[in-house]
Formats: structure tokens, C-alpha cells, sequence
């Protein structure tokens, strides 16, 4: 009669390798605190040391403050409709809220913390700034030659939103896991199923 061997339980190392990831939200929120509170107070300082309309060299031609309050988007898109941009911040700012509470990758949360501060920094000028609530003007001062005039929190939604394109790109998922191509998600050469996808980089 051939012998068994006994099953044996699995140890520590075989349910890590199937563990959950670890939630990212602590990373989005550090990020984003950071940006917010730069965002807010490099424009109390504009306010504080310049005077509206304002041009001061920094390293000219290339980089100069340039102190404006813009009612609209970038190139002063939408100055009558002050109170559409404030809507839209706000839909963003609680659909990236909702994603944060799936985030299991570190650079979608670096992604997303950085997109939130962007925009709760414009909403904060927006909410609170004149000439009322809601129809606040954004201070900008950041002026490069033929561009538009702009700020930290423009940067961070710039910056987050050309990362987060990457990261789709290259099929990062929000819990971790990258995304398999079609001829790989199917079955290998000998058959056997590949499954969905696999972990990647978090």
C-alpha cells in the first residue's frame, strides 16, 4: 500500500501571498494635505506682499508672479458662469472622496490626494473668497510666457490628472492589481486559465 503523506495546514507564508492589500487612503490624505495647505498659503502670501494686477520678476522671461483674481477657468474661460465651476469642484471632490475608500495602490492614492487638494483649493477660493459664497474669485500668480496664469492647486490637478492617465494606461487598478491584456486573460498555451489579472506595483 502506497503511504499518504498528511495534508498539513498552510502556514504564515502561504495566506500572505493571498492577503489583501493594505488600504492607500493615508497616502492620498498626506498628499493632499500638503498641496491644500501650500496651495492656501502661497495665495495668502500673494494677497499679503502684493497688490491686484501686480507683476513681480522672478526669473525672467521664463517665471513670473503675476497677481489676478479669475471668476473663471484657465484663460479666463467662463468669467459669467463663476457658480457652473463651483458645482463641478464639488462632484469631483466627492467622487475622488468615494475612490479613496478603494484605493489599495500607492501611486493611484499619490493620483488622487493630489487631485483633491487641487481642487478643494480652488473650491475653498470659490466658497470663500469675494465677492461671495460660490462666486468666489480664484487667485492665481503664477505667469509663464503664452500660457495661462494659474496656481499650486491648477498644478496638482494638472500633474494628478496626466498621472492617473498613465496609470490607466498602463492598467494599474485601483486595489493594486494591473489589468491583463485580452490574449493573456484568457487561457495560456497549455490550457489553463490565466486569470483576471495580477499584482502590480501599489
Amino acid at each position: 500500500m502506497t503511504d499518504i503523506e498528511p495534508s498539513h495546514p498552510a502556514g504564515p507564508e502561504d495566506t500572505t501571498a493571498t492577503a489583501p492589500k493594505r488600504h492607500r487612503a493615508w497616502v492620498a490624505v498626506l498628499v493632499f494635505a500638503v498641496g491644500y495647505v501650500f496651495d492656501q498659503l502661497t495665495k495668502r502670501w500673494v494677497e499679503s506682499t502684493m497688490t491686484e494686477g501686480q507683476v513681480t520678476d522672478v526669473l525672467a522671461p521664463v517665471l513670473r508672479w503675476h497677481f489676478i483674481r479669475n471668476p473663471g477657468a484657465a484663460f479666463s474661460i467662463g468669467e459669467e458662469h463663476t457658480w457652473i465651476f463651483t458645482i463641478i469642484q464639488s462632484a469631483v471632490a466627492v467622487v475622488v472622496v468615494v475612490l479613496l475608500f478603494r484605493v489599495r495602490s500607492t501611486l493611484w492614492a499619490v493620483a488622487l490626494g493630489g487631485l483633491l487638494g487641487g481642487v478643494l483649493g480652488n473650491l475653498t477660493d470659490r466658497l470663500f473668497r469675494p465677492p461671495g459664497f460660490g462666486v468666489g474669485h480664484v487667485v492665481d500668480f503664477i505667469a509663464l510666457p503664452n500660457f495661462a496664469i494659474f496656481n499650486i492647486a491648477d498644478s496638482l490637478i494638472v500633474c494628478s490628472m496626466i498621472g492617473i492617465v498613465l496609470l490607466m494606461f498602463r492598467g494599474l487598478q485601483l486595489d493594486g492589481t494591473r489589468e491583463m491584456p485580452e490574449k493573456a486573460a484568457g487561457t495560456t498555451e497549455a490550457g489553463k486559465p490565466t486569470g483576471q489579472g495580477r499584482d502590480a506595483d501599489s
